[in-house]
């Protein structure tokens, strides 16, 4: 399949972003990807040129389901800037699979 990809041109996958949060009422784990390329909204400043990118995101957990709200902001060269999650906290990836590996067993 890689013959093909390289015959048509196509680049590898587009990078992406994993984002890790913990719920806020019952303290589960979630996962999302964000596609860097597809997923984030255009902001444009005052004079009406690119200033960055955004995204707001909804996550619900599988135990409560109760939703999260991420807000995710990135740079110009789509890095990230700053990133909240209402109902919620950001947790790192060690910590998101600790807690999968807990609740699995």
């Amino acid at each position: 399949m890689q013959w093909l990809r390289r015959l048509f041109g196509q680049a590898e996958e587009a990078p992406f972003l994993l984002l890790h949060a913990r719920c806020a009422r019952c303290g589960a784990v979630v996962q999302t990807r964000i596609n860097l390329y597809n997923d984030l909204s255009v902001e444009y400043d005052d004079r009406e040129e690119l200033a960055g990118y955004w995204i707001r995101k909804e996550l619900m957990d599988d135990r409560c389901f109760r939703l999260m709200t991420a807000e995710l902001r990135f740079d110009r060269r789509r890095r990230l800037m700053s990133q909240e999650v209402i109902g919620g906290q950001i947790i790192t990836a060690e910590e998101y699979a600790a807690a999968r590996k807990q609740t699995n067993g």
